[in-house]
């Protein structure tokens, strides 16, 4: 079976191999394709000798990798169409800005961006690119250099080159001369955390839309810079699957247009064209729907692009495995798989390109003209400046355009109380007008409840960016413009005094954490406010930092100046103040000014702690806050030193009860300790953990069992929670929740919840209207209600955090990160 592929892919595609200069991947690489995984280093080389040797390729490098690989793709096309390449690139791009009216769309190529290997053990994807680019490489394919005279193809062979180095690293460090078909052997099983993410764990595949990964940052910005036609996403999946491709399974977003429903019919067509006559098995319109927006099928969608996901069976099957109807699966298969695909679109892309552009520029001229939705037009609350300028630093890596201010009262649905109702915009309001060519995918993220029709989906369901940046928005179904640019320049009001009793700094920004740490890194004690305080008739509220002159004097000499210098580094004011006497509140001798400790930070790391968890924490901690963070394994949390480490995190997971209760006298020493969601689970009965699980009531009503086959593999709906948000009510007293007020939104994938504190601070609960978007079944609605999600216990000289909920969730869950910093800095 497996010598007749070849043969058939020469036969199905009219091969006319050529006696061609340019060396096929063997002969290149000096061994036959699938027969050993090519290093990342021998896939760019392949690339960059095509590139060498045919005028009609271009290698573009766009980047690197935070593990320094290099990030490139390769351009192809007919000769006349790369000699005019920049023109062409240059039409489509004024096509997708709704400013295409003088281009010809007769003459306009169509664009087909193929991406391979976003998941680094989905290891087939990247062998597929060297040969795919070696199809379309002059001289070899005849009919594929017919395809190419109307359609420009960009090849990334590697979105995620740490990740795949990680794990055929692994492959290559346990396999033996021979593949070893059995699925029981042990280069079938990866070792924590696997090949699957990048280097801080994160799925770069759920990260189209944020950007939060510097891979992801610099493939996105050189997508926009083509806005291709048609986006393929290789992937594989279970090698006990047969593949997958368009068209997708519900729900679908109903911004999603007919035409790219339509397309997704005829490529899968044509693709299943091919594989019946080799009598592959292949499945369509099941398991992977087109939602939720950071997907690389769903982000190009939402941006005017036919957006489709192609997975092949093989993630750990290595070279080779026997699979369970009894065949042996092996990297050649799962690459022709791909490769036949591949070819496959592009003589679709090919055959419809005319009308592939001519409904892309359709697309945005009426995304531009008739924006989707039933909001035409989302205003957004300057409640707290640092997190609306980071919603607008991403807007723009969407290309998503907004304005700020204005001087009107409006009728719009409030976010947060999901009513109608007159709001006044404000200067540094932010105002999106979805008049304009991003206006779906604008819509998409922004719109307060998406509608689902099917709870049996991928990831989750609700997303909307008022709720994860905690700004007040509004909804209007009138079109208006913001009158400002930019937001209003900030008034210099420093006040300058000789000598001053010490200085006051506002808490309600992540930055405000980095000024805090270089504070502490040069030897300055720093006091928080437990209360709010008058100074100068204007009001300060609790969890203000404040830095006294006297008492740092004693250690540096110099402390006025380092104050000046870290207030024009950091663009932050610190407001100097002449006497410790306030007019209203305690005077500054008072208790409730506690020196703030420096945290010293240690990381748990391991087999059973959940990877992304882990990795969203170290990502934050090194690429926002830049400050240092402990990894240690689970063995070792008995030898804790506190001089050494004052604060611990424990990433959501499962940890051994033996280790917990080694815990209790570190912790009782002024130990800190965060656990995060179901590491919380590992603590339930261990001393000195007072956490209790809530347990939903009993009914007593006999239960009626209506389920038929037919539905085997649907989720109970009434007990479904892909990912709903939910209204959390904060004790705004309390350090937890400074710089948020009294709601936290947060994005609950669980029904967990727990009992209140008997003795600690329930600081984040749930009420009994606490649901507000997304999906959640009635059942997961009646659990989460009237609980805890967020709780500190003091413990003898130490603390407890309980933290249920991701708070740093695929790092765009910004107010989370806000709690977060609170519970490491301010917390103790």
């Amino acid at each position: 079976m497996k010598k007749s592929i070849l043969s058939f892919l020469s036969l199905l595609f009219c091969f006319t191999v050529i006696q061609a200069q340019v060396k096929s991947p063997d002969a290149f690489l000096g061994y036959p394709l699938g027969t050993k995984f090519t290093a990342h280093y021998q896939i760019l080389a392949y690339f960059k000798y095509l590139a060498g040797t045919d005028s009609n390729i271009k290698l573009i490098s766009y980047g690197k990798s935070y593990e320094n690989r290099e990030l490139v793709v390769a351009v192809v096309s007919s000769k006349e169409n790369m000699e005019n390449l920049e023109q062409l690139r240059k039409n489509n791009l004024g096509l997708s800005k709704a400013e295409g009216g003088q281009v010809n769309i007769n003459k306009q190529p169509a664009i087909l961006w193929l991406s391979y290997n976003v998941h680094g053990n989905e290891a087939s994807s990247s062998e597929t690119a060297m040969r795919m680019l070696y199809n379309l490489a002059e001289g070899v394919n005849r009919q594929a250099k017919d395809w190419l005279k109307n359609t420009i193809v960009i090849i990334d062979p590697c979105l995620n080159p740490d990740g795949r180095e990680r794990y055929v690293n692994y492959y290559n460090s346990v396999a033996g001369l021979m593949p070893d078909v059995s699925p029981l052997s042990r280069e079938h099983y990866e070792p924590w955390p696997g090949g699957r993410p990048n280097h801080y764990y994160f799925d770069l595949n759920r990260d189209w839309a944020w950007q939060s990964q510097v891979e992801t940052r610099a493939r996105v910005a050189l997508y926009h810079q083509w806005m291709p036609e048609v986006h393929i996403d290789f992937h594989e999946q279970s090698y006990n699957e047969p593949y997958y491709f368009a068209p997708a399974a519900e729900p679908v977003h109903q911004d999603i247009t007919a035409f790219q429903r339509e397309f997704q019919i005829i490529a899968g067509k044509n693709n299943a064209r091919y594989f019946d006559k080799n009598g592959w098995q292949y499945f369509t319109k099941e398991r992977f729907d087109l939602l939720y927006p950071s997907y690389g099928d769903t982000y190009p969608l939402y941006n005017g692009a036919i957006g489709m996901t192609y997975e092949q069976g093989g993630i750990g099957a290595g070279l080779a495995v026997v699979i369970a109807n009894g065949d042996t699966l092996t990297l050649k298969d799962r690459i022709n798989h791909h490769l036949t695909t591949g070819l496959a679109t592009l003589e679709t892309v090919s055959d419809n390109a005319y009308r592939l552009v001519a409904e892309f520029k359709k697309y945005f001229s009426q995304a531009a003209a008739y924006p989707p939705g039933l909001y035409k037009t989302y205003v957004v609350k300057a409640d707290n400046l640092s997190r609306m300028k980071k919603m607008a630093v991403l807007l723009t890596k969407n290309n998503i355009k907004y304005a700020f201010g204005g001087d009107k009262t409006m009728t719009g649905f409030n976010f947060a109380t999901k009513k109608t109702v007159l709001f006044r915009v404000g200067r540094n309001d932010m105002v999106i007008n979805l008049k304009q060519p991003a206006s779906v995918l604008a819509n998409v993220l922004f719109e307060p409840q998406t509608v689902v029709t099917d709870s049996n989906t991928y990831d989750i369901t609700a997303w909307a960016l008022p709720y994860a940046y905690n700004l007040s928005a509004y909804g209007c179904k009138e079109l208006f413009n913001g009158e400002f640019p930019d937001l209003e320049p900030k008034k210099d009001s420093a006040v300058v005094l000789t000598k001053p009793y010490g200085w006051i700094l506002s808490w309600d920004a992540v930055e405000d954490a980095q000024v805090l740490i270089a504070l502490h890194r040069a030897n300055i004690k720093v006091r928080i406010a437990e209360q709010a305080f008058t100074v100068g008739g204007k009001i300060h509220q609790a969890g203000s930092l404040l830095v006294y002159r006297a008492e740092n004097e004693k250690l540096n000499k110099l402390i006025e100046t380092d104050i000046i210098a870290f207030s024009r580094k950091f663009r932050k004011a610190f407001i100097p103040i002449s006497t410790s006497y306030v007019e209203k509140g305690k005077d500054f001798g008072s208790s409730v000014y506690p020196l703030l400790p420096v945290p010293k930070v240690t990381m748990v790391a391991g087999t059973d702690i959940s990877s992304q968890s882990f990795g969203e924490v170290w990502h934050f901690f090194e690429q926002e806050l830049n400050y240092p963070l402990n990894i240690i394994t689970e063995q070792n949390i008995g030898s804790l030193d506190l001089a050494a480490t004052n604060v611990l995190i424990l990433p959501d997971g499962a940890y051994a009860r033996r280790n917990m209760e080694k815990l209790e006298d570190w912790i009782n020493l002024g130990g800190k300790v965060i656990l995060m969601e179901d590491a919380i689970s590992s603590v339930a009965g261990v001393k000195p953990f007072d956490i209790k699980k809530k347990e939903p009531v009993v009914k007593t009503e006999k239960k009626v069992f209506s389920r038929i086959y037919k539905e085997k593999d649907k989720d109970n709906s009434a007990d479904a929670i892909p990912g709903a948000i939910y209204k959390v009510t904060l004790d705004k007293s309390h350090p937890f929740a400074i710089g948020l007020g009294d709601i936290y939104y947060t994005l609950k994938t669980d029904d967990k919840i727990y009992e209140p504190l008997l003795k600690g601070w329930n600081v984040g609960t749930l009420k009994q209207d606490a649901y507000v978007t997304g999906i959640a079944g009635k059942n997961v609605q009646e659990k989460l209600s009237q609980g805890m999600l967020f709780g500190v216990q003091p413990a003898g000289k130490g603390n407890i955090v309980y933290l249920s909920g991701n708070l740093l969730f695929r790092s765009f869950w910004e107010s989370g990160k806000q709690l977060f910093v609170n519970t490491i800095f301010l917390v103790f």
